[in-house]
């Protein structure tokens, strides 16, 4: 239901108008235009919950405008790239959810404390755009500046059905008032009684939203049931516990195994993709960093998104790298790869301060249990 919330909004044109609200709010800085589509990315990854999803949405409406106003090619691809993996931390998430089922802790206490990490991150990224362009201001002109009537205009056209479907979907959630499949339901119903209501969403697109969703689902749903023999074959071996041993009788801190494990997380997402990657290592590495070094589990889990979040920028196997570049076929690979590094830079600050500030991640959920 998650996966179909974000599949009408894609289809129904909601990204676009998320994305020309924001545009007209801080496009006529130095880089405004690609500081919108990282807001731009976050409003939609609260009714997206999928980073290839949200990067094909805005690489498809921002980029067109980036190069109409003479931008980089290497920043504004890039930035659009990292921008897609506020999908997978900004509630819903499906990452969250395959995450809570394979850990059995609450999806609901994942999805709110991914708020203020995703916040964040899209802060920092705002701000390494700022610095980028201060250093060379030709990288991304300044858009035109439109009046505050044009700007509020933008709330009715860009947010209603956003902020709609997330007080419905989510904040019953949050509320305790749904479980996360109800939420879920409830809120693709939403979404989809807006768009119509709006004539935002004909028959042709529901129908492709519909099969792009079973083909979605259909994956995931493949992966997950390898994934859970994978799994028992895992705890067959004892591989867990061998590690977990091991863990504990390193002669290092907790903080310095939690690196070592998370460098892992790193070197294999670069050549794995996300969802698989979770699904393969959490068996191995969770019981070891909650049962053995005894961090919180849904802190582990906004931290493992996040380094997961640099696996889909980083080559050889960014997915949100060929994602952009299947919509601007003229743009070389290497020149998207070599404009998200400060990008990268900015998920680990983001990191660190996660690591250094845990209340961040465990503030929200700890006001719902």
């Amino acid at each position: 239901m998650f996966i179909w919330m974000g599949f009408i909004a894609f289809y129904s044109g909601v990204g676009s108008n998320l994305f020309r609200f924001t545009y007209k709010l801080i496009g006529h800085r130095k880089g405004g235009l690609a500081m919108a589509t990282q807001i731009a990315c976050a409003i939609f990854g609260a009714i997206c919950g999928s980073n290839t999803a949200t990067a094909a949405t805005m690489g498809a409406i921002a980029l067109p405008e980036m190069r109409k106003y003479h931008y980089d090619d290497s920043l504004s691809s890039a930035s659009v790239a990292a921008g897609g993996a506020l999908g997978v931390l900004i509630p819903p998430s499906v990452i969250f959810i395959v995450y809570g089922i394979q850990t059995e802790q609450s999806i609901g206490k994942l999805f709110i404390a991914g708020v203020i990490p995703g916040l964040l991150l899209m802060l920092l990224y705002i701000m390494t755009i700022g610095l980028v362009v201060s250093r060379k201001p030709d990288l991304g002109p300044a858009g035109p500046r439109f009046t505050w009537r044009e700007r509020l205009s933008g709330v009715q056209n860009g947010l209603v059905e956003v902020f709609f479907t997330f007080c419905v979907s989510l904040g019953g959630l949050f509320a305790g008032w749904f479980t996360p499949t109800e939420a879920g339901a409830i809120g693709a119903a939403s979404i989809l009684l807006v768009t119509l209501l709006r004539r935002q969403l004909n028959w042709e697109n529901l129908k492709k939203s519909l099969l792009a969703t079973v083909k979605t689902t259909a994956m995931i749903m493949l992966i997950v049931a390898a994934a859970v023999v994978f799994g028992r074959f895992i705890a067959v071996s004892r591989l867990p516990y061998a590690l977990a041993t091991w863990a504990s009788s390193l002669p290092l801190p907790p903080f310095a195994v939690l690196s070592i494990i998370l460098l892992i997380y790193l070197l294999l997402g670069c050549v794995i993709d996300a969802l698989a990657l979770i699904l393969l290592t959490i068996p191995i590495f969770y019981p070891v960093a909650v049962n053995v070094l005894g961090y919180d589990p849904i802190w582990f889990g906004v931290i493992i998104v996040l380094i997961v979040a640099l696996g889909v920028i980083t080559p050889p196997v960014g997915m949100n790298v060929f994602i952009i570049q299947g919509v601007v076929k003229d743009l070389p690979v290497e020149r998207i790869f070599k404009g998200v590094w400060p990008f990268v830079l900015a998920l680990f600050i983001c990191i660190a301060i996660l690591v250094v500030f845990p209340q961040l991640v465990t503030f929200l959920p700890a006001l719902v249990s």
